[in-house]
């Protein structure tokens, strides 16, 4: 079976225990994240590989919002989770690496605790600029390699089982990415020893 198609099955098995899975995680370290990125967001909006929709409540009410994830079943999801907030959103299955949408589409893109899991990230962020028009902001969090040693050799190590069996990476860093790309960071954050790093940059022509 080839990779892609194997990982977006993984990610269709994952999606009906999820959210219980990543519960205490969500509430201790990523939630606050969640929330520092989506209240930048304004305009019309693209959230790249939803998941679950998790992002969802923290999304100021007038932004006009798209979510895209590889994983119907996690799109699926999503689409009820809005259903219960009564939260308008726009839903549709598409890789990060070849999003369906015309350059400059968007004001905003955000994708959260993903890019960790794209086969090809700089792929993946080229897409996020090009839907970007010129003056938009691209918002991340991401968990990233730590500054921390002990933690950052550990990260490695897991990186031996994680990538090839769910396609995980825990010692990539997206910033690194961005300052090659047609960008300027606006804001940026580490914490937790490092391992989670949030960013607003944006898209400068």
């Amino acid at each position: 079976m080839p990779r892609r198609e194997r990982l977006v099955r993984y990610w269709d098995g994952q999606a009906a225990g999820y959210d219980r899975k990543v519960a205490s995680v969500e509430r201790r370290l990523l939630a606050d994240s969640r929330r520092w990125v989506c209240r930048r967001a304004t305009g019309s909006t693209l959230e790249v590989a939803v998941g679950t929709g998790l992002n969802l409540p923290y999304y100021p009410d007038e932004v006009d919002l798209v979510g895209v994830d590889w994983s119907p079943r996690m799109v699926r999801a999503t689409r009820q989770r809005a259903l219960g907030l009564g939260r308008a959103v726009t839903l549709m299955p598409a890789d990060a690496t070849a999003l369906p949408f015309a350059d400059g589409r968007f004001d905003t893109v955000v994708s959260t605790f993903a890019l960790c899991c794209v086969p090809d990230e700089r792929a993946a962020l080229a897409e996020f600029v090009r839907v970007l028009r010129p003056g938009g902001s691209l918002l991340l969090a991401d968990h990233v390699v730590a500054s921390n040693v002990l933690l950052r050799t550990l990260q490695h190590l897991v990186d031996l089982v994680s990538v090839p069996t769910q396609g995980e990476h825990y010692t990539r860093r997206p910033l690194n990415t961005l300052r090659h790309l047609d960008l300027t960071v606006v804001a940026s954050e580490r914490l937790t020893y490092g391992a989670i790093e949030r960013v607003h940059a944006r898209r400068t022509t």
